[in-house]
């Protein structure tokens, strides 16, 4: 047996966390009665998501897919502006890790559950690397504050110690290992400053390269293996921390 928001997740629809949004919502049956959150499944139980059956294995997907501004992240239709809109591919891939509406660039989509859950975890210190311009001139003392990390009012935390340098006047570049909401906005926001645009350039060893607002690419055999080993070294590390 197994846990139904694990079955979704190994077919590459969700995370584990977000399958079981998915079934609190109804829209997931088993055996054709409404599915239940923490429910286990048989390997012969007849899975639907939206009516439609889950079934057979398909080939492992990785795409480097470059997001435009004002798309949200979301395949919810209720969204006008989702990713259904800009993002097309033969089988139904998703999110590892999310942009907010207002920014633009890199996404990794794939139909791998276990990358997604592991990108989606912020303890295990996944570098992103963003290119920020600001409405202000950038200083060496703002530069020096982020570094150390921002306290968020909002959110009642501190970010966690990161990578800046400056690019240009009004430019910097920042790598963080956490996605807390909105953060780069956030910081820029408790230092004075306002983001004027947000891209992702990066993520851990995955670069945007020159790809335009709505292509994608599939990632290279090198790519994945790369990304596979650095998945699974910062798991371990993470997991030695904590014992």
């Amino acid at each position: 047996m197994i846990r139904l928001n694990k079955f979704l997740s190994d077919h590459g629809l969700c995370s584990r966390r977000e399958g079981d949004h998915i079934i609190e919502a109804g829209r997931v049956s088993v055996n054709g009665k409404q599915a239940k959150v923490g429910m286990k499944i048989f390997p012969d139980d007849v899975v639907c998501l939206d009516g439609k059956t889950i079934s057979g294995e398909n080939p492992r997907v990785c795409i480097a897919y470059y997001k435009p501004e004002g798309i949200v992240c979301t395949f919810e239709t209720k969204e006008k502006n989702n990713l259904l809109k800009s993002f097309t591919y033969p089988i139904r891939l998703t999110y590892a890790g999310r942009l907010d509406k207002a920014s633009e660039g890199l996404l990794i989509m794939t139909n791998d559950g276990y990358l997604i859950d592991q990108m989606m975890r912020a303890r295990n210190y996944h570098e992103k690397e963003y290119v920020v311009k600001v409405s202000r001139r950038v200083t060496s003392k703002f530069l020096g504050e982020l570094s150390q990390g921002v306290y968020l009012s909002a959110l009642n935390v501190k970010t966690r110690p990161c990578k800046v340098f400056m690019t240009g006047p009004f430019e910097f570049h920042i790598i963080l290992t956490q996605g807390l909401n909105r953060q780069i906005r956030r910081m820029c926001e408790e230092l004075g400053y306002q983001v004027k645009n947000l891209k992702r350039i990066r993520i851990m060893n995955i670069a945007l390269g020159n790809l335009r607002p709505g292509e994608y690419r599939e990632l290279t055999a090198d790519e994945r293996s790369l990304l596979d080993r650095q998945l699974k070294k910062n798991h371990k590390d993470c997991e030695k921390g904590q014992k």
